[in-house]
């Protein structure tokens, strides 16, 4: 079949090489320009010079609303368009261009986690398992019928980063496998459960401050879905901000008021977390390893040299 494809970053850079693996032929490709925004600038393999090296023809937009992008779709005359990790809304006169429409994939076991950065809140959310979907696009985002999907386990210390390369690595095999379907007409196109459908936005550094009245299982899977190259969880201590590198459950059970630096256990310091802490029968963030402002690493209990005090949202 002749393909355009759409798509940016690591997902988009995997997604052309398997189309280029192919027995089919890429007639096209439509990437985003180069962005200095925190969290596209991780993960940022080139599409365009994927594209360019294999001699295939690119047109770098940041959204397709112009009569030049048609134009050079129709012209190509694709028999399917394949899109992954395209950034904005493509429109039904391009989805809805090539005779077996657009196949779009996406990172999470849609309908859950339909929209943006989904692993990373997955994680944070504690789901036991994300995937990849290969789903026909229609007018709602991430929301058509799913001809493939796959799975993969999340482990009990799986950071943001183990998830992604886990999950980049079943997009060949999807990409190849839904278009040999949708080829020889076996594809079997499942409607989406509606009911179960979640949607998230677009993370930004706001979404990795700290909140210590969450639980503190709730806190150590934001720490690990913040984990590096991602721009990591951070709080403040005594007016100045530092990031949590690395951290666990505590032992013991905590109580008090949360945000509290309590004592040290172990190779960690425990912070009282949690809305309940005053009770004393949850557990406590035990932080170990933190990364201040001058981008240098300490063990925690080398930062907290003194007991007491608190962690805050804020300066």
């Amino acid at each position: 079949m002749r393909v355009v494809m759409f798509g940016y970053q690591t997902w988009g850079h995997r997604t052309l090489q398997a189309l280029l693996d192919s027995t089919h032929e890429v007639v096209l490709v439509v990437t985003h320009p180069k962005s200095e925004h925190v969290y596209e600038k991780i993960w940022d393999d080139s599409v365009a010079e994927l594209a360019e090296k294999h001699g295939v023809p690119v047109l770098l937009r940041n959204r397709p609303d112009d009569e030049e992008l048609l134009r050079a779709l129709r012209d190509a005359a694709p028999d399917i368009i394949v899109a992954n990790n395209w950034r904005t809304w493509l429109p039904p006169e391009i989805f809805d261009l090539p005779p077996h429409g657009t196949l779009n994939v996406h990172d999470s076991l849609l309908p859950s986690y339909a929209g943006f950065s989904p692993l990373i809140w997955a994680l944070i959310n504690g789901e036991r398992e994300v995937g990849v979907t290969a789903h026909r696009m229609d007018g709602e985002l991430d929301a058509g019928d799913v001809v493939f999907q796959r799975s993969v386990p999340v482990g009990p210390t799986d950071t943001a980063t183990d998830l992604f390369h886990r999950t980049v690595d079943l997009i060949g095999p999807i990409v190849r496998d839904s278009l040999d379907r949708i080829e020889a007409g076996t594809a079997e196109w499942v409607p989406q459960d509606r009911s179960r459908a979640s949607f998230f936005h677009k993370r930004s550094l706001e979404d990795s401050r700290i909140d210590w009245t969450w639980p503190a299982e709730d806190l150590e899977r934001l720490v690990r879905a913040q984990s590096d190259p991602y721009p990591n969880a951070f709080t403040y201590h005594r007016g100045e901000r530092i990031r949590i590198v690395s951290a666990a459950l505590s032992e013991a059970h905590y109580g008090g008021t949360p945000g509290r630096v309590f004592i040290r256990e172990g190779d960690g310091v425990v912070i009282v977390a949690g809305t309940e802490a005053r009770f004393g029968r949850s557990k406590g963030l035990l932080v170990k390893r933190v990364r201040t402002e001058d981008g240098v690493e300490h063990a925690a209990t080398d930062h907290f040299r003194t007991m007491g005090g608190y962690l805050t949202a804020r300066p």
